[in-house]
């Protein structure tokens, strides 16, 4: 049996323009639907919901394609919208024109994912911001409460005018 799944996605270099938006500025354009979803976010089917300083919430429903060949979600899900998660908290405490980028990443996996989780909610929290470098946490939740998963991340931070990233 074959399946087929499409997608779409818009082009989000808006992001990387120069609006002089701080990057909580910039995330809540992209909650409220005037700026566009990721590519990536679109092609993993999954959406950020919520913003606020130090703080970005991402949901999605696993579905079939999502699955590894032992019937359950594949790691790297879990892994990329806890990624996104923290990554996009962390941006959230930026300044205008600053970027940054996952240096670290430390997944833990408390269950097996599949579908029938419905809805999950992956929350990721600023633990700390420095000059170059900031720390964030993240949990993956179902809709009935269960942990399915916690990271931490570790950020580089390249401040406006700096060079490289």
């Amino acid at each position: 049996m074959s399946f087929e799944r499409t997608f779409t996605w818009e082009d989000a270099s808006v992001w990387r323009s120069e609006h002089g938006l701080t990057g909580l500025q910039c995330l809540a354009r992209v909650v409220s639907g005037e700026f566009p979803q990721p590519a990536m976010g679109r092609l993993m089917d999954i959406r950020l919901a919520e913003v606020s300083k130090g703080r970005a919430v991402f949901v999605s429903s696993p579905a079939d394609f999502h699955y590894n060949p032992m019937g359950v979600v594949h790691g790297g899900f879990a892994a990329t919208i806890l990624d996104s998660a923290m990554g996009c908290a962390v941006h959230t405490t930026l300044a205008a024109g600053d970027a940054y980028t996952t240096l670290e990443l430390k997944v833990n996996y408390v269950r097996a994912l599949t579908s029938e989780a419905g809805e999950v909610r992956c929350t990721g929290t600023v633990l700390n911001v420095g000059r170059t470098i900031a720390i964030a946490e993240g949990k993956l939740e179902g809709a009935d409460g269960k942990l399915y998963g916690v990271a931490t991340c570790t950020c580089l931070i390249r401040r406006a005018g700096e060079r490289g990233l």
